[in-house]
């Protein structure tokens, strides 16, 4: 079994900055991708970023391009979210998610509020 467990979630005024950590523990020796998603009520999930272990090779979505960075470390199996510039519209649970092999994982979420 995994758990993920994010952390490092709260309110921040606009302009601000956050960085949410994310730690996968159990089975994790086939870690290929983490990343975090978002949820904000009314609107769809969102993949926010994610990375690639092998390359450390980065996606982002474009609302969160230039303001925001993941980063990781492989061997610890955990992965963390900078978030510069915030914005009210970003306002959202965010969820850490793992894919390992053909089966993903998910962490309960953290709540981020942006204050204008």
């Amino acid at each position: 079994q995994v758990q993920l467990v994010e952390s490092g979630g709260g309110l921040v005024q606009a302009g601000g900055s956050l960085r949410l950590s994310c730690a996968a523990s159990g089975r994790t020796s086939s870690t290929s991708t983490m990343g975090w998603f978002r949820q904000a009520p009314v609107k769809e999930r969102e993949c926010v970023a994610r990375i690639r272990w092998s390359g450390s090779s980065t996606v982002y979505a474009d609302s969160v391009k230039g303001r925001f960075t993941i980063s990781g470390d492989s061997a610890k199996n955990t992965v963390y979210l900078q978030m510069n510039s915030r914005k009210p519209e970003d306002t959202a649970v965010y969820y850490c998610y793992s894919v390992m092999s053909v089966n993903n994982y998910w962490g309960k979420g953290t709540q981020v509020t942006v204050s204008s």
